[in-house]
């Protein structure tokens, strides 16, 4: 998870990347636990979403961190001259490398898997 963080500070540098930030850290508990369940993953866009046949619980959790996520590679992709979906799949693989053991993740072709 430390990575995540990471990510998230070192790209920020546009209005209201502060907020994002905490907004983000103050759901990272909630989403390790969903995780850790097996309720949701990281997909090969570098978003998280619902793994198939999970109930959906805290949706808003999810939609939220995701809201935020996109905000931030769209900050990203203006400071790179890049798009934010090329921001978000090359996070995508810093998440799946740096997941932890018995997480969902979504490989290149949409199928999901544990690591």
């Amino acid at each position: 998870m430390l990575v995540l963080l990471t990510f998230t500070t070192n790209g920020m540098c546009f209005a209201g990347a502060g907020d994002i930030k905490t907004r983000m850290q103050e759901r990272l508990p909630a989403i390790v636990k969903m995780k850790d369940s097996g309720i949701i993953g990281e997909n090969n866009k570098g978003f998280l979403e619902f793994v198939p046949g999970a109930a959906k619980k805290n949706e808003s959790v999810v939609s939220a961190e995701n809201n935020d996520r996109q905000a931030v590679y769209n900050a990203i992709a203006k400071q790179q001259n890049t798009t934010a979906t090329l921001v978000g799949e090359r996070r995508a693989i810093q998440i799946a490398e740096s997941a932890s053991a018995g997480h969902w993740l979504q490989d290149d072709s949409g199928n999901w898997y544990k690591k």
